[in-house]
């Protein structure tokens, strides 16, 4: 626990042996949940524990988040700005041990670690912003001197259900917005990744002290699904859903919230494509390539899983990759020269394994890595060596989302079969072409491109800003977080028609005297 600082960033974050797992923004609650260990996928070593939020506890947060937003929907929007302003700043200061936590809890390098906790503060510096462009439109009406205008008005409570991958940024990305357009969080994190919930709230918890923001704002419940099953997603004291996951679990999210009308939002699997051209610049691809393939230890949504490749240049491309492939280098989360960390634990290891296996059986041919990692420094048995597979597009294994660090190659001759493989899968998230011909990548952006919600031109598929809207097509769920106008998922639109005559006249023409 020593090593890298790990001791001293647990200390500075507030971070315990035994930590409460419900916060209502100001105040931290005592429970009666069981306590949940955290275990680094790293070294293996406990990091501490989370006496879990229960039911009860769940049923509580909810009322004094209802109660809450009875006083923050009427803050005006700067001013709830001003505070995500200040939350901003509060990260700034926490950037390096928050970094070093998420790294070290969740397994992913020090520099991507890093990198989260730098989308969180970017975040909320769009979201300063966005509290004072809460814009409706004006329209004209077919009558005398009547006015019409829409309006967007604060929802009520927001849940948030994030995954492992991105233990802290998902999050902001949606309490964020949140904020500024008048709504309460309650979070519900992986139970993966709990420590990291919890060292955020306590940054948070300082600011909304400060400002004397009501309790009930900013709300945790870390806990297990022992405790809180589909209790969120059936609430309808919770007007939206923001869901982060599996694809197979969204299909269950989105139900269960539409059977009772609510809204949701859903970020869920990624199946993302990069297509190679003759004319790309072959060194820029191939560095988006391996960060795309391999960050995260391929598990991000926007993870690259498939490289498509002109058959011209398909040999030549193929031997380079796996030259860099073998190059990389594989270690503790934390440690400076490591580009690939752990997966997040032994569960997630044998996925990677049985994929393989699929890979194989399916007629896959295995070039370079799939194996799992042993003996001295990789004792948590969560390491394994970056895997590049020859494939087709129609093995049923390349058609699911392996959520590990699984590439695949395929061979392409003419543009419509390159844009015929890459859409050809039931996901729809994130995409990429490497080309410096504008007839090839204004075709992959156009209608008849790439039918993914995020769509790249010599850049990689992972790595979004947080200024555009986030979010895929198809299985990926359809939904849109972060920038541009995702904030109106978080806001209920109301159309106004104003009469300033003395007469009542009806839209339509239509007559009506009595």
């Amino acid at each position: 626990m020593t090593e890298y600082g790990i001791k001293d960033a647990l200390k500075e974050l507030g971070i315990q042996k035994i930590n409460t797992g419900v916060c209502t923004g100001t105040e931290w609650k005592a429970t009666t949940g069981e306590v949940l260990n955290s275990y680094s996928p790293t070294d293996g070593q406990l990091i501490g524990g989370i006496q879990q939020a229960t039911r009860s506890d769940y049923k509580e947060v909810i009322a004094l988040g209802q109660e809450a937003f009875k006083k923050w929907r009427m803050v005006p929007a700067p001013q709830r700005g001003e505070l995500v302003r200040q939350i901003g700043l509060e990260l700034r200061k926490y950037k390096e041990p928050l970094g070093k936590l998420v790294s070290y809890e969740m397994g992913k390098i020090y520099q991507e670690g890093l990198g989260e906790v730098q989308e969180m503060i970017d975040i909320c510096d769009f979201a300063v912003g966005q509290s004072r462009q809460l814009y409706g439109f004006t329209m004209h009406s077919e009558r005398e001197r009547h006015r019409m205008y829409d309006q967007y008005h604060p929802l009520g409570v927001v849940g948030v259900i994030s995954a492992f991958n991105f233990p802290v940024a998902v999050w902001a990305w949606n309490a964020m917005i949140s904020l500024v357009c008048g709504d309460v969080v309650v979070w519900k994190p992986s139970s993966k990744v709990l420590l990291c919930a919890v060292a955020v709230h306590k940054i948070v918890s300082n600011v909304l002290k400060r400002n004397d923001i009501p309790e009930g704002v900013l709300n945790l419940v870390a806990t297990s699904s022992k405790y809180l099953g589909d209790d969120m997603l059936v609430d309808k004291n919770i007007p939206l859903i923001s869901f982060t996951g599996s694809t197979w679990i969204g299909k269950k999210v989105g139900r269960l919230v539409g059977e009772r009308l609510g809204k949701y939002i859903l970020e869920l699997g990624g199946n993302n494509a990069i297509i190679v051209t003759p004319n790309a610049d072959q060194e820029m691809a191939l560095r988006a390539i391996v960060f795309g393939s391999v960050g995260t230890c391929g598990q991000r949504c926007t993870s690259t899983r498939r490289i498509i490749i002109h058959e011209s240049l398909y040999d030549s491309f193929r031997e380079k990759l796996v030259n860099v492939y073998k190059s990389v280098r594989i270690g503790h989360s934390l440690d400076a020269q490591t580009l690939v960390g752990p997966m997040i634990d032994k569960k997630a290891v044998e996925t990677f394994t049985a994929a393989i296996d699929q890979v194989k059986e399916q007629g896959g041919n295995i070039l370079y890595g799939g194996d799992v990692l042993e003996g001295s420094g990789y004792e948590s048995g969560c390491y394994v060596v970056p895997c590049v597979a020859e494939v087709e597009n129609h093995y049923e294994i390349v058609q699911d989302e392996t959520f590990a660090p699984l590439l695949y190659l395929l061979k392409y001759k003419t543009m419509d079969e390159a844009m015929a493989i890459h859409n050809g899968v039931p996901q729809g998230l994130s995409s990429a072409i490497f080309s410096t011909n504008m007839l090839e990548t204004e075709r992959f952006l156009s209608h008849e491109g790439s039918d993914c919600g995020i769509a790249n031109v010599n850049i990689g598929t992972s790595g979004a800003e947080i200024g555009g809207a986030f979010g895929g097509e198809k299985d990926t769920g359809g939904g849109r977080e972060s920038g541009s106008d995702a904030w109106k998922a978080y806001m209920r639109r109301q159309t106004n028609t104003l009469n300033f005559s003395t007469e009542l006249p009806l839209a339509q023409g239509i007559e009506f005297n009595i």
